[in-house]
């Protein structure tokens, strides 16, 4: 495994950890870790026009870092 991978395997189970002391269990960390992944993969992959507008990467990274939790939930559900 390379140094970067290593890095970033590293710092998800940090995140879990943290997490799971809060109260989330990993599997619920997983779901929405994977969710966000999808969002920047279609942005990053020229597919994000597949998405509907309104749910898309930009439109996330966009909100103030106040609203972006609040934005997240409602369109995870709505989706």
């Amino acid at each position: 495994m390379s140094t970067a991978t290593h890095d970033i395997v590293a710092k998800l189970w940090n995140l879990c950890t943290v997490l799971k002391d809060g109260g989330i269990s990993f599997h619920q960390y997983m779901i929405e870790l994977t969710y966000l992944l999808f969002l920047k993969m279609a942005k990053e992959t020229g597919v994000e026009n597949q998405i509907p507008e309104g749910y898309r990467w930009d439109e996330l990274k966009n909100q103030s870092e106040s609203e972006q939790l609040e934005f997240y939930r409602t369109h995870l559900r709505s989706l």
